[in-house]
């Protein structure tokens, strides 16, 4: 849960950044009710933040007129830096991201001259993404606990739960924290099962550092190996397809987490374990190659699915010219 008094100050800040806020808008930005916004409101003024309530349908809350912290100097390239990571960070799926942005925001924005204010609101307001945001929401703090261990070395006790419900507490030497196909995983030596695993965060009911360390294997790529793990997956289906194509094209084109592709006698052959043929089909059809269905036949039926409702989709109406 995201700790009440960073919203107070992320309220501090966004007053800053704003003549005048209603209480409807900072409920809205700080993702709360407007009893809770007169809270921490109230919380400021306790601290001597002389913030100003005004009642009424234009009314609203402002810091009394000449009240500034101190403010920080940003170039314009840093300020562009730093407005495009936060506009990503809400895509990442963390609790209380989204008011830890607009926190953010509000004093970037405060400290920034007109003209390179204009530009950043510019880039901030018509960007479009293609970061597909989180499917499962992971504790902010089990991220960052694992974070710090995997800078730091340290072991991680976890109570862990399976994709079956069943809960194990073991010890873990993380290698990394990954973000992939809109999950959070981490990825290391685990000392129950004595093997290398990947686990997604979002199962992880409590984590806590050790004081034991670890070295981890020399240049561990735990993005690689988290993508590998990820298409071999024990699923409904194991497909193989032979690619019409050459290897370095094929892996250009196959992104990691979606199937493996390798050159063998047999030709350039793209595998994966999934669950669902359809949205496998469309997917291989994206990829732009010709290709041949190995196994399952099944996934050839989900082709010609495709294939009609496509048909079905160029057909005239009736009495159309």
């Amino acid at each position: 849960m995201y700790h009440p008094t960073t919203r107070v100050l992320t309220t501090l800040e966004l007053l800053q950044a704003h003549p005048q806020l209603s209480g409807a808008d900072l409920a809205a930005r700080l993702e709360v009710d407007r009893r809770t916004v007169r809270r921490y409101v109230t919380m400021l003024q306790d601290l001597g933040i002389p913030v100003e309530a005004e009642r009424g349908r234009h009314g609203g809350y402002r810091l009394r007129p000449g009240f500034k912290l101190p403010p920080m100097v940003f170039t314009d390239d840093e300020a562009l830096a730093l407005t495009l990571g936060l506009l990503t960070a809400r895509r990442l799926g963390l609790p209380g991201a989204v008011p830890a942005v607009e926190g953010a925001l509000a004093k970037v924005d405060r400290v920034l001259p007109p003209a390179v204010r204009q530009r950043v609101d510019a880039v901030r307001e018509t960007l479009i993404t293609d970061i597909a945001p989180a499917l499962t929401t992971p504790s902010g703090a089990i991220v960052s606990t694992i974070g710090e261990a995997v800078r730091a070395r340290r072991r991680v006790r976890l109570r862990y739960a399976s994709w079956r419900g069943e809960e194990t507490e073991r010890d873990i030497d993380p290698y990394g924290l990954v973000y992939l196909s809109s999950r959070w995983f981490t990825v290391g030596h685990c000392h129950l099962r004595r093997d290398l695993r990947v686990f997604r965060l979002d199962r992880v009911l409590d984590a806590t550092c050790c004081t034991a360390t670890f070295d981890p294997p020399p240049e561990f790529d735990a993005l690689a190996y988290v993508s590998r793990s990820l298409v071999s997956t024990p699923a409904a289906w194991s497909v193989e397809v032979r690619l019409e194509t050459t290897l370095a094209e094929a892996r250009a084109m196959v992104p990691p987490d979606f199937a493996s592709v390798d050159e063998e006698d047999a030709g350039i052959l793209l595998r994966s374990s999934v669950s669902d043929l359809d949205w496998f089909a469309h997917r291989l059809l994206g990829l732009g190659c010709s290709f041949v269905v190995h196994e399952p036949v099944e996934l050839r039926a989900a082709l010609l699915r495709l294939a009609a409702r496509a048909a079905a989709a160029t057909q005239f109406p009736p009495g159309a010219a």
